[in-house]
C-alpha cells in the first residue's frame, strides 16, 4: 500500500491512526470482493456494502478533524455502527450465496480487528476526555 502519510501536514494525520489503516484495508478487500457480485446486485447489496465500508473510514477521519473529545468519540461510535452495518451486509452476501463461508469468516476476522482497534481508540478518547475535565477543576 502506498504511503499517503508523506503529504505535508501541520499535525498528526488521521491516516496515521492504526484503526483507520485497518479499516482502509477492510474497505479495499470488500471492494475487491464486490467486483464478483452479480450485476443485478449493483444498485442493491453492492452499493450498500461499499457505502457502509467507506463510512467507517470517513467517520474516523471526520472525528479526527474535530477538536473536542466528545465530537471525536461521537464519530468513532458512528464508525462502529458502520462497521456493524458492513458485517450485516457481508452476512446478506453469504445468505444470498454471493460469497462463501470462508470469505465470510475472513471478512469477520478483518471486522473483528477493526472493532477491537476502534473500541480501544474510543476508550483512549474517553480517558483523555476525563483527564481534560479533571484538569479544569
Amino acid at each position: 500500500m502506498e504511503h499517503i502519510n508523506d503529504m505535508p501536514s501541520s499535525g498528526k494525520s488521521f491516516t496515521e491512526l492504526e484503526v483507520w489503516k485497518k479499516a482502509r484495508l477492510l474497505k479495499k478487500h470488500i471492494r475487491s470482493l464486490t467486483n464478483n457480485f452479480p450485476s443485478e446486485e449493483k444498485f442493491r447489496l453492492t452499493d450498500q456494502i461499499i457505502r457502509s465500508s467507506r463510512s467507517i473510514n470517513a467517520n474516523i477521519a471526520e472525528g479526527h478533524g474535530r477538536f473536542t473529545f466528545p465530537d471525536q468519540i461521537h464519530f468513532c461510535i458512528q464508525a462502529r455502527g458502520s462497521l456493524s452495518e458492513t458485517y450485516n451486509h457481508c452476512i446478506d452476501a453469504y445468505d444470498e450465496t454471493i460469497i462463501n463461508k470462508e470469505q465470510l469468516i475472513e471478512l469477520k476476522g478483518g471486522i473483528n480487528e477493526c472493532e477491537k482497534l476502534l473500541n480501544g481508540y474510543i476508550n483512549w478518547l474517553r480517558k483523555e476526555l476525563a483527564k481534560s475535565k479533571a484538569g479544569r477543576k
